[in-house]
C-alpha cells in the first residue's frame, strides 16, 4: 500500500449510522481501496470527537450551488468499496452538508437511485426516498413472483426495495434474534441475485416499530438504516400492519427516524444529522 497524500474530510451520523464526508473536489484515485482502508471498525479512522473508529462508509460529495435549490452529487463507497445505489441517512448527511455551504434549507441530491429533495429544520433533515417497490423485477429477484410473507433461509421475509432491496422480517423482539448468524444465508440468498439488506422488525406498543438491519456492503450490524426504516414500513403496510399516510416512527439502535409511506408517491424519511468532527485522511493509492 502507497500513501500519496492526504484528503481532509468531515465526520457525520445520522441516528448513528455514521460516514465519513469528502469534497469530490479533493482527488481521492482510489476510491474503494480509500473506503476500505478508513471504515475499517479495528484499523481506520478515529476522532476525539468521536467514540467509534471507522465508519459505515464514505460519501464523495459535489455540490453544484448554481441550482435553486442547490443540488449535490452523492456517491457512497461503502466499507467493502462497493458502491450504494441509495442510503437514507446517508442522503440525510449529503444535504446537512449542502446546506451548510449554501445557508438553504431546500437541497436537492442526485443519487444513482435517482434525484431526492431533502429539506432541514435545524439538524433535522427529511428527505424524499422514492415509491417502494415490491415488484421482483425492481427488488430485484430471481422470480416472477413478489417475495411477501415468505420463508427464505430459515427467516419470513418480505422484500422491497427502497432505493437498494430489503428482505424484511417481522419478529416478536428484535432483540431476541441473533441477527449475525440468520442475516447472512439471507443476504446471499439466491433468491436475490444482487444480495439483499435484512431487516429485522417488531412493534414497539406504541404504533411503531424497532429496527435493527444487517447491511449489504457493510456486512454487519449498523446503528441506523434508512432505507430499512422505510423498508419496515412499506413491508408493515403491504402486511396490513399499519395503514394511512400518517408517519409511523421507526427505531433503530441509533435514534428514532419518522416514515411515512403513503399509498402514492415519495415516502419521506426524517431524522437529525449531526456533524462530529474533521481531520485529514490519508489516500491511499494501491491496496496489495
Amino acid at each position: 500500500m502507497s500513501v500519496l497524500n492526504t484528503v481532509p474530510f468531515e465526520k457525520f451520523h445520522g441516528t448513528g449510522n455514521d460516514f465519513f464526508v469528502v469534497d469530490a473536489d479533493d482527488p481521492v484515485p482510489d476510491r474503494p481501496a480509500f473506503a476500505r482502508t478508513h471504515c475499517d471498525r479495528e484499523a481506520g479512522i478515529t476522532l476525539s470527537e468521536s467514540e467509534r473508529r471507522g465508519a459505515d462508509g464514505v460519501l464523495f460529495l459535489a455540490l453544484e450551488s448554481r441550482y435553486d435549490p442547490p443540488r449535490v452529487v452523492m456517491t457512497l463507497v461503502q466499507p467493502d468499496g462497493s458502491v450504494a445505489a441509495m442510503c437514507g441517512n446517508g442522503a440525510r448527511v449529503a444535504a446537512a452538508w449542502a446546506a451548510e455551504r449554501t445557508g438553504t434549507n431546500e437541497v436537492m441530491i442526485d443519487t444513482p437511485a435517482g434525484t431526492r429533495r431533502a429539506s432541514l429544520d435545524g439538524t433535522d433533515v427529511t428527505v424524499e426516498m422514492g415509491a417502494p417497490s415490491f415488484a421482483p423485477r425492481d427488488v430485484p429477484l430471481a422470480s416472477d413472483d413478489e417475495l411477501v410473507d415468505t420463508e427464505v433461509e430459515g427467516l419470513t421475509v418480505t422484500a422491497v426495495n427502497t432505493g437498494v432491496p430489503h428482505a424484511v422480517a417481522f419478529v416478536d423482539d428484535v432483540d431476541d434474534v441473533d441477527l449475525e448468524s440468520v442475516a447472512p444465508p439471507v443476504r446471499h440468498a439466491s433468491v436475490f441475485p444482487e444480495g439483499a439488506n435484512v431487516t429485522l422488525a417488531s412493534p414497539d406498543g406504541e404504533g411503531g416499530f424497532r429496527q435493527r438491519t444487517f447491511e449489504r456492503g457493510v456486512e454487519g450490524e449498523t446503528q441506523s438504516c434508512g432505507t430499512g426504516a422505510v423498508a419496515v414500513v412499506a413491508a408493515a403496510k403491504r402486511l396490513g400492519r399499519v395503514s394511512g399516510d400518517d408517519p409511523v416512527t421507526v427505531t433503530p439502535p441509533g435514534g428514532a427516524l419518522s416514515v411515512t409511506v403513503p399509498d402514492e408517491g415519495a415516502a419521506l424519511l426524517g431524522g437529525p444529522a449531526v456533524y462530529e468532527g474533521d481531520g485529514e485522511a490519508d489516500i491511499v493509492f494501491r491496496e496489495r
